[in-house]
């Protein structure tokens, strides 16, 4: 799945156009690597996105299409 899918799916970035843009900027790193919006998310991976002064770390634990809001933070773990 592409990133930027992911980060709306999973809710740590509200919209799909925002989770862009932050990867265009650079402020979203996949295994320590900087990553385009493009890159392929599997489990396992693990994604810092850096939100001003605060950096947010989480390892993917699974991929999914859909998924309901009150399930989304099952996607992810925080490090």
């Amino acid at each position: 799945m592409r990133l930027d899918k992911y980060l709306k799916i999973s809710r740590l970035i509200k919209r799909r156009t925002v989770a862009n843009e932050a990867c265009d900027a650079g402020r979203v790193l996949v295994n320590g690597k900087t990553a385009k919006a493009s890159v392929n998310v599997k489990a396992g991976d693990v994604i810092e996105i850096q939100f001003g002064s605060k950096a947010v770390k989480v390892e993917v634990l699974d991929v999914q299409e859909t998924v309901r809001k009150e399930d989304a933070k099952e996607l992810y773990r925080y490090l």
